[in-house]
């Protein structure tokens, strides 16, 4: 493919994205989406069969375009699976809140969970199963031996609930937490850290404070900086 023709393919990717974000599949017209991209109306058979693939296209676009952005860090197999599970939970938090630089993605990949379509299986399969099963792995570490698999499942859905919670409400949280508190309290870190010993603390029956002190100085002996309280 031509490098011209590449460009009008990859405008036509992010019209649509915009586009299929903001009103759906099913009201998104190709002529709008067209018209975004300076492209001409057979512009998207041409290059993607037709609406409905382009669709399938923009999610997984949108999908691979999060994973590649926004990836936990890298940690050595020996560090502490506490440390491992407040990672997930960051990467969680951080691939469903976004940020200003790509807001179609998220509003888009949230909107297909919401509302699914086709491509919401594709999407299931080949990004949200292997890191939910990741999850169950991980919250293994405080379960005890033989818990049925859907009591497993049970406590990870519980894990994602709270950081879909922080992005489906987040505009009600802001209206009954006083704002000094959302600047100081609400960061991805410490909400990162918050779920994770909530988490921690209602497997191992604990005071959720003693999990503070642990998490926190688990992860100030990992980064040398303290960690957000």
């Amino acid at each position: 493919m031509s490098p011209s023709r590449d460009a009008v393919r990859e405008r036509i990717l992010e019209a649509a994205g915009s586009e299929f974000a903001e009103r759906g599949f099913e009201n998104a017209t190709v002529r709008q989406i067209c018209h975004k991209a300076e492209a001409n109306g057979a512009a998207v058979n041409y290059y993607f069969g037709d609406k409905q693939q382009l669709y399938l296209e923009t999610v997984r676009l949108a999908s691979e375009a999060r994973i590649e952005q926004i990836s936990p860090p890298p940690r050595d197999p020996s560090t502490p699976a506490e440390v491992h599970l407040y990672d997930h939970v960051r990467t969680l938090l951080e691939r469903m809140l976004g940020s200003e630089q790509d807001p179609w993605q998220v509003k888009l990949l949230m909107r297909e969970v919401l509302q699914p379509t086709e491509a919401c299986r594709e999407l299931v399969e080949q990004h949200f199963r292997p890191r939910f099963e990741y999850l169950q792995n991980l919250l293994d570490n405080w379960l005890p031996p033989g818990m049925p698999d859907y009591r497993r499942r049970q406590v990870a859905f519980s894990v994602v609930g709270q950081c879909v919670h922080y992005r489906m409400a987040g505009e009600v949280i802001a209206m009954l937490t006083p704002e000094e508190d959302r600047r100081r309290y609400h960061s991805l870190d410490q909400l990162a850290f918050h779920i994770t010993t909530l988490t921690l603390a209602s497997l191992q029956d604990r005071p959720i404070w003693e999990l503070d002190t642990q998490l926190r100085e688990l992860l100030d002996e990992l980064s040398g900086t303290p960690a957000s309280s």
